[in-house]
């Protein structure tokens, strides 16, 4: 009877570790996979930062904030059209994603404000005027820094931004809502989930490249966590106070939707518009929410056009 019942325990408790286990195995970033890497690497107040310069060397600063689960190769594409309009581009992969740590912490707007407070007092830019363009999780990290030091920004871009209207997945809500089941059900399943989305081969080099390094990240020790930690904390926010001040703040904020977008809908055009009358929209045709990567020439001719009007 005890035999049995004890048995039933340990059983229990292999399952109940299991999926935290699988984290656990994963491998932290090394410092191989850093050596070569493009970019170079801030050692930041919370962990490592990487991040790359890309355009002009003299023009005014850009600051480029990718999205949940793709590191700044996702938007290359995006940081090289803004070089091509004269901006000095800084790119870097927050914490959790591409080659930078993955420290402990709620990934709410608190963390993420730090890493790029931390970012640009690291280059001496913490009294120049700058223009953030952020990608979906990335826009609302760009929203929320702009709103709480607007004397530091000068504009603001949006890519597909989060914090306005978002679709997620069954799955993804009852992870993000559910503690601790959530918790072991995200560490069970999230890897599969991702790594089906991720396609094989990419149809131009530079989608491949995208693809290669979301596999690569999939594999590392943090990322998983730092996705469920976002989703409860950054992306939990819904950000109509922000975006009314940014309007009554005179800081222009362009944003660039995405026609065919199944996770930000073309819906948030609206609900930005009650928001913030004075933001300019552009809608890229036949994009994705992947827009940056696959549409990205298109995205900034878009931005071209709302830059000039």
């Amino acid at each position: 009877m005890w035999y049995f019942l004890w048995l039933a325990v340990l059983i229990l408790g292999v399952i109940a570790l299991w999926p935290f286990s699988m984290e656990r195995r994963r491998n932290p970033i090394g410092v191989d996979e850093r050596h070569g890497a493009e970019g170079q690497f801030a050692n930041l107040s919370q962990g490592v930062t990487h991040y790359r310069w890309v355009g002009s060397t003299r023009g005014p600063v850009a600051v480029v904030i990718h999205g949940l689960t793709t590191p700044m190769e996702g938007m290359e594409v995006v940081a090289e059209g803004l070089g091509a309009l004269g901006y000095r581009v800084l790119m870097y992969d927050l914490y959790g994603r591409g080659l930078s740590d993955a420290p402990p912490g709620r990934q709410n707007r608190a963390f993420f404000s730090r890493q790029l407070t931390d970012l640009l007092a690291y280059h001496g830019l913490l009294q120049d005027e700058l223009t953030l363009a952020g990608y979906s999780m990335g826009g609302a990290i760009a929203v929320a820094y702009a709103t709480e030091n607007p004397f530091l920004v000068k504009r603001v871009i949006l890519f597909a931004p989060g914090g306005i209207v978002l679709n997620t997945s069954r799955f993804s809500r009852f992870c993000t809502r559910v503690l601790v089941l959530g918790d072991w059900w995200h560490a069970l399943v999230a890897h599969g989930r991702f790594r089906r989305d991720i396609h094989d081969r990419g149809q131009t080099p530079q989608i491949d490249k995208v693809f290669r390094a979301q596999r690569r990240q999939l594999n590392r020790r943090g990322f998983l966590p730092a996705v469920l930690s976002s989703r409860r904390g950054m992306l939990s926010e819904i950000q109509k106070a922000e975006h009314v001040q940014l309007g009554k703040k005179g800081i222009p904020v362009v944003a660039i939707w995405a026609e065919a977008d199944a996770v930000i809908p073309l819906s948030a055009i609206g609900r930005l518009a009650e928001w913030n009358r004075w933001a300019r929209h552009e809608v890229v045709e036949q994009a994705s929410h992947a827009m940056p990567f696959t549409h990205g020439a298109e995205a900034i001719e878009a931005l071209r056009t709302a830059l000039r009007d």
